[in-house]
């Protein structure tokens, strides 16, 4: 019997089989992708594999790939540039 598949729910509850790995230089922690019914698709971290699933609607899973293929996600990938500092101007006569 297939469980009621909710956003969140144990990965482990939508079986063990499926799951397709995309493995990284990252020390074993990948993510894996399985389809399901109803044009979804459930995402786990394989390092966690009875944690959470996130589970997406398949279009718009389909429109997250394509936004990453067009370099649209590639901010993820960079460490966010140090905030910049503006020093407060020095007090004048007017302001003292």
């Amino acid at each position: 019997m297939t469980p009621h598949v909710t956003n969140g729910m144990p990965a482990e509850a939508l079986g063990r089989t499926g799951w397709h790995n995309w493995s990284g230089p990252n020390g074993g922690t990948c993510l894996e992708a399985k389809r399901l019914p109803g044009r979804r698709v459930a995402l786990r971290q394989s390092a966690d594999a009875t944690g959470p699933a996130l589970i997406c609607p398949l279009d718009g899973f389909a429109a997250f790939l394509e936004a990453v293929k067009d370099g649209q996600a590639d901010f993820l990938l960079t460490p966010p540039s140090a905030p910049t500092h503006t020093p407060a101007p020095a007090p004048t006569e007017s302001t003292r």
